[in-house]
């Protein structure tokens, strides 16, 4: 690194994605079908209505985007409830979580996460120089009793990822209605709801409803997960109007691409994709499920597009037999789980050609 870096820089570890296909095709050759089971994207692909709509607009990359998003602000917000000065839009959730924390966090004040939850709530502590407080998790669920006896006097924020990414856990409708009867008043909670559409439920809190509030709480969303957009790099967020007021301080000039916008705004109306996503995703962790039990595979419910599996030996071992055969799924041992990966829900074909792959490694590979 160079000498002039900040300082802090030093300590931060960057995110890590999944391994792209193109990559793994360069690095081993590989020419046939390669499946991608690493990143929780859609394996339906995206919204049609999206697509369709690009295909128009694409003649207008020569202009700018609408920086204001004014209509697709417009639509999010009708379709939740809420007036467009509750809403703002990001380079995905990720940017919104990077506002936030300039927004709210000055350096050595303090942020609480829990341990094995989304990466980037640490990773963006550090980077605005916050003391990261993590509690640990109680089987594999984020333990919103413990985050309340971690907040400090000089804690500003609280990130929660529920559904938990890469847990797939949920913190229960209960559960959450007792922390925000306790959680101090003076503390902005994030929720994280990526996998909100997977997540829908009698046990699911729909933490808007304390946006409605007015309380100092931003809610998370994302174009990425069932609609199918991760490519364009869209993520919104709820809260009152004075957060969002202090949030848009923090956004950069166009943001969002033209695209984005473009393809968010008609993927809201595609509620025939959305429920087959919903549904084919549905049925896939019940197959999932029923496999992993067959083999002795142990695995966390999931309520999201993925399910985490413990294979109990190290997970470099069943990571790189299947990336030899051509299927990508995710190690997470950047996450405290050494034995564990990730794996995204895919069409059946894939399923069933991951579990005919991970029932190989079992009999011949794992020695």
């Amino acid at each position: 690194m160079h000498k002039l870096a900040r300082w802090k820089l030093r300590s931060v570890k960057p995110y890590v994605p999944g391994k792209p296909i193109e990559e793994l095709a360069r690095e081993l050759g590989i020419k046939g079908e390669i499946i991608k089971l690493a990143s929780n994207e859609n394996p339906l692909g995206p919204s049609p209505k999206a697509m369709e709509a690009v295909s128009r607009y694409i003649k207008d990359l020569n202009l700018y985007p609408d920086d204001s998003a004014y209509e697709l602000i417009k639509k999010i917000s009708s379709k939740n409830g809420f007036e467009a000065e509750e809403t703002i839009i990001g380079n995905g959730s990720v940017e919104i979580m990077l506002m936030i924390g300039l927004a709210f966090v000055n350096p050595g004040e303090s942020i609480v996460v829990s341990e094995k939850s989304f990466i980037m709530y640490k990773i963006i502590g550090d980077l605005i120089g916050a003391k990261v407080i993590e509690t640990p998790m109680v089987d594999g669920k984020i333990d919103l009793e413990g985050i309340l006896k971690s907040i400090r006097e000089d804690t500003k924020v609280v990130f929660i990822a529920n559904p938990n990414n890469p847990t797939g856990t949920v913190c229960e409708r209960s559960e959450v209605e007792e922390f925000m009867e306790r959680v101090p008043e003076d503390v902005i909670v994030v929720w994280d709801e990526a996998y909100y559409e997977y997540a829908q439920g009698s046990e699911f809190k729909e933490t808007v409803d304390y946006v409605r509030e007015g309380k100092n709480v931003v809610v998370l969303r994302t174009f990425s997960k069932i609609y199918g957009l991760a490519g364009l790099r869209l993520g919104y967020a709820f809260a009152k109007r004075d957060i969002i007021d202090a949030l848009g301080r923090t956004r950069l000039p166009f943001n969002v691409n033209s695209l984005a916008q473009i393809a968010a705004y008609y993927a809201l109306d595609d509620y025939e994709h959305v429920e087959r996503s919903r549904r084919v995703n549905s049925e896939g962790l019940n197959y999932l499920y029923s496999e992993f039990s067959r083999l002795g595979i142990k695995y966390w419910k999931s309520a999201c597009n993925f399910v985490l599996v413990d294979l109990g030996v190290d997970s470099d071992k069943p990571y790189n037999y299947l990336l030899k055969r051509g299927i990508i799924v995710r190690p997470v041992k950047n996450y405290s789980l050494p034995t564990c990966l990730r794996i995204t829900v895919g069409t059946p074909e894939q399923n069933r050609k991951l579990v005919e792959t991970l029932t190989d490694f079992l009999e011949y590979g794992n020695s």
